[in-house]
């Protein structure tokens, strides 16, 4: 007897089922391919509790029996060549159900989609895009992320700017006006909310249908990669925000996708997001791994991405998230931790840095789980950045207040030092604080017109000396008082005719290249080294002092004022005597600061005791200012 020849797909197959495979792309979807002389597109599917299941498009008419599927050697799986079909030819799956219903459903591995409202997939091929980003990508495996300036821009793609009759900005309209704005501003890196095909624009892309798809508003996936090519050339990194903790129950995505549960647990308590009203995958299911870890290997391969948010960490984590006692079950050890949730995190982690090296992997988890930026071989999640949600809800409770009651609160300013360097920390200012009834965020701060400016100033400049990268969203860098609203672009036209809208610009484009080009801002982020306190305990007149310091010892004393009132003859004790040079200051005139300073930029310390230490600096310190000094050598 002949011993059977395995086919191709055999070994990809029994690694998807396995939980391995992080590169289903290659394996499932449609991709074009020739058979017998003829021209088409090859399809597969998983679908295994389908009884039948066909390819239906514009090119069979629609017709469900026209283009019946076989199975593959798993018996779970289904393929079909059609020959014939072209790029852009829209396409589902009939999948009968055991109960005899026909599910008309979207490609779960497509790579394009009908622009919403239609949901059908199109077939489309991924290669041949000619890329221009070799000496960015060779630079990027040199570099230590941890050690080199983090400073996000974060971008809702289809309302940055918009055209005056609504039409949205494309993808290849942003690769030129996106790009060099970003650059010009000075950003390191810009974050997209989340690109990945959804039907419903008010979910602002969390709700996904279409994991290894880009949204087709902006175009297709080449014009895609055009954007991250043309971000890399300018030298800026690109990260996605990626949404692997629900999907939406939209009849044509992955909800109950052959029939039932499917993609989702079908556990009770599992199951639902019920307050998002949403689907929970199944973390203990090695396919829905394997299709997980594949939709964010492909970003990484297939697009040139820097690094990825994972949205809703905690979310995942907790099996009480959002639940009340008795909706649901804790784990074989009575606990509420979700341990398929944690296994599979580690396992993306681990999956996307096998792969790709030097890659950001950023968790947006808002809770006090430990230990998230190490690895799995000491307990845990293996992300290598973590936003600091605590820093952010006290850092923006602190800001509303008036300055007058600030004193009372002063632990808010100091607190983060608590815990900064136990995990890798991004600091965020993101969209989710500056919607539906939050304030944008100059309109959080309290005071006059010229008083909100200034409050922005120096709460920035105290977010770019405190140790962890930066993230702010889109609209803050020119002082837009409306709230974001994804119908909506950016008001463009106050930084353009409003005077402190224009410096407020100014301001943060040059403190964003200061930091750029200031190591002890950056280097050391990780332990005491490069953080030194000077005065964390001056409450009665809401004023911080502290330095930053790089591996090679070079210092940087920052001293920032939440005061409403000036500090007419403030001493500020430092650690040795000489002269010291104001590097940045954010009341200076052409930031639309009151200027009261002056020209003045150097001040001696006296032999004075304060704050502990032997030598003073005696600061005239404006009110609602941020200072940055260096001493100057002898």
């Amino acid at each position: 007897m002949a011993e059977k020849i395995p086919k191709e797909t055999d070994f990809p197959l029994y690694l998807f089922h396995h939980g391995k495979n992080d590169r289903i792309y290659e394996l499932f979807g449609a991709r074009p391919a020739t058979k017998e002389g003829k021209k088409g597109y090859l399809f597969r599917v998983w679908a295994p509790h389908a009884k039948q299941v066909s390819v239906v498009g514009d090119f069979n008419g629609w017709n469900d029996e026209a283009d019946i599927m076989d199975r593959m050697a798993d018996g779970e799986s289904y393929e079909l060549f059609v020959p014939g079909v072209r790029e852009y030819d829209v396409y589902k799956y009939c999948i009968t159900a055991q109960d005899g219903r026909k599910l008309m459903k979207a490609d779960p591995v497509g790579f394009h989609t009908e622009t919403p409202p239609a949901n059908a997939s199109k077939a489309y091929d991924l290669e041949g895009y000619r890329w221009g980003d070799h000496d960015y990508l060779q630079a990027l495996y040199r570099r230590n992320n941890f050690s080199t300036p983090m400073n996000i821009y974060e971008v809702n793609l289809l309302s940055w700017k918009k055209y005056p009759d609504g039409n949205y900005y494309s993808y290849l309209d942003l690769s030129r006006e996106l790009v060099s704005y970003v650059k010009e501003m000075g950003y390191t890196h810009v974050e997209f909310m989340p690109v990945t095909e959804y039907p419903f624009d008010g979910s602002w892309g969390y709700q996904v249908t279409g994991y290894f798809a880009v949204t087709s508003r902006l175009g297709t996936p080449k014009d895609f990669m055009r954007l991250v090519d043309e971000f890399h050339k300018a030298g800026i990194g690109v990260i996605l925000d990626w949404v692997p903790a629900h999907f939406p129950k939209d009849a044509h995505g992955l909800y109950e996708f052959d029939g039932q549960p499917l993609y989702e647990s079908s556990q009770w308590d599992r199951m639902e997001h019920k307050s998002w009203g949403t689907r929970r995958f199944d973390y203990g299911r090695n396919e829905v791994l394997s299709f997980l870890i594949s939709s964010a290997c492909l970003f990484f391969d297939k697009f040139h991405i820097d690094g990825i948010r994972v949205d809703a960490v905690a979310s995942m984590l907790y099996l009480d998230y959002d639940k009340r006692p008795g909706e649901w079950v804790p784990n074989i050890y009575g606990e509420n931790k979700n341990l398929e949730a944690i296994a599979f995190l580690r396992k993306l982690n681990e999956a996307v840095f096998h792969r790709f090296p030097h890659v950001l992997m950023i968790a947006e988890e808002s809770t006090a789980w430990g230990l998230v930026t190490k690895p799995a071989s000491v307990g845990g999640l293996g992300f290598n950045y973590k936003w600091n949600m605590g820093w952010m809800n006290d850092m923006l409770s602190y800001l509303t207040l008036n300055p007058f009651f600030r004193m009372n609160n002063h632990n808010k300013l100091t607190f983060s030092m608590m815990y900064a360097f136990s995990e890798n920390y991004v600091l965020p200012i993101s969209h989710d604080e500056v919607v539906y009834g939050k304030c944008s965020l100059i309109n959080k701060m309290p005071g006059t017109y010229e008083e909100k400016f200034a409050g922005v100033r120096s709460f920035l400049g105290y977010q770019m000396a405190h140790p962890g990268k930066k993230l702010n969203f889109m609209g803050y860098e020119f002082g837009q008082f409306k709230e974001w609203n994804y119908k909506e672009g950016l008001e463009f036209f106050l930084r353009d005719n409003y005077e402190l809208h224009g410096k407020l610009s100014l301001f943060v484009k040059e403190l964003n290249h200061f930091y750029r080009n200031m190591p002890p801002f950056f280097e050391v982020e990780d332990s005491w080294d490069g953080f030194e306190w000077l005065a964390p305990d001056d409450a009665d007149r809401n004023i911080v002092s502290f330095i930053r310091r790089d591996r090679s010892g070079r210092e940087v004393i920052a001293l920032v004022s939440f005061s409403g009132s000036d500090a007419e003859d403030y001493l500020l004790g430092v650690n040795r005597k000489g002269k010291y040079r104001v590097l940045f200051n954010t009341d200076d005139e052409k930031y639309g600061g009151w200027g009261r300073l002056g020209k003045k930029k150097i001040f001696t310390a006296v032999k004075k005791p304060s704050h502990g230490k032997q030598y003073s600096l005696r600061i005239p310190m404006p009110r609602l200012t941020c200072l940055y000094l260096e001493r100057v050598e002898d």
